[in-house]
Parts: C-alpha cells; sequence; structure tokens
C-alpha cells in the first residue's frame, strides 16, 4: 500500500493528487493507495480517499505503507522519518495557489539535499522509478540540542 498525504493546509493540492492518478492509471503505481486530500475537492476510482484522519490513524498508515508520497509539509516527512519510510514529497506551489509561498520547495529541497527524501515536485514519475535504488539518510530528531540550547538561552539572560 502507499500513502498519500497533502496535510491539513486550507487550500487544495489537487495537482499532486491528479498525478498520482494518472500514475495508476499507467501502472507506475501499482499498489494500493489510500489519499489524505484534506479540503480537496477530487474524486478518484482509482485510490481510497479520505478527507482527514486521525494523527493516529495517518501514523498507521504510514507504518503500514511501503512508502509515502506527500506535500512539503516538516510534519508529515519527519513522521514518515521517524517510521523509517521512504518519502517522495512533492511541494505546494504559489503559482498554483496550492500554498501562499514557497517554503515548502525550500524544505523538500532541504531533506533532499541531505539524502532523506526524493523531490517529486517537478516528476514525480521519475521520482517513483529512483525509489527501488533509494537508500534514504537515517534521520535522527535534533530536538535534545534545541532544548539545551533554548535551556542554556533563559538560563543565561
Amino acid at each position: 500500500m502507499i500513502f498519500v498525504t497533502v496535510g491539513t493546509q486550507d487550500k487544495e493540492f489537487k495537482r499532486l493528487l491528479e498525478n498520482v492518478d494518472i500514475l495508476i492509471e499507467k501502472k507506475v503505481i501499482k499498489d494500493e493507495v489510500i489519499a489524505q486530500i484534506g479540503c480537496t475537492k477530487f474524486k478518484s476510482k482509482n485510490m481510497k480517499t479520505y478527507k482527514y484522519m486521525s494523527n493516529k490513524k495517518i501514523k498507521k498508515l504510514i507504518n503500514d505503507s511501503k512508502y509515502v508520497i506527500c506535500h512539503g509539509g516538516v510534519g508529515t516527512i519527519i513522521d514518515s522519518l521517524n517510521l523509517n519510510k521512504k518519502i517522495i514529497a512533492v511541494a505546494r506551489l504559489k503559482k498554483y495557489g496550492e500554498h501562499v509561498n514557497d517554503h515548502q520547495l525550500e524544505i523538500v529541497k532541504e531533506f533532499e539535499k541531505l539524502g532523506f527524501i526524493l523531490d517529486g515536485t517537478n516528476d514525480l514519475e521519475n521520482a517513483i522509478k529512483k525509489l527501488k535504488d533509494f537508500k534514504p539518510k537515517k534521520y535522527t530528531s535534533n530536538n535534545e540540542n534545541f532544548i539545551k540550547l533554548i535551556e542554556n538561552y533563559i538560563d543565561n539572560n
């Protein structure tokens, strides 16, 4: 099973869902697809779609999936990395009205540069083809270092 999620933005992300639908029809994606589509008005005969899900349900679907296709949200990417999943992220872009700016593009490019994910923003089909040989870098949280920095700052100011 492949899990697709567009997050909980108040803007549609039809471009990603339509692309996944096309790739299912082309048999590039052969597995069952379950998609969390948020507020996007989208119907598919090729995948199961759900508007919203609990965080617990999303984490279960991520854990059960072969890989994750997601928007460029840090939370979704980190949740998937913590569950050791291969991830293809597709940035929401301002020019399509999918977000107010292109910060997701910067996020996706940085995570890809660090070796954690593949960027499917401009070519989802090619990113899927690269998945077979993709070995993501192991992700370890840096939360403890951030907490120490904040504690140090508070203690010294």
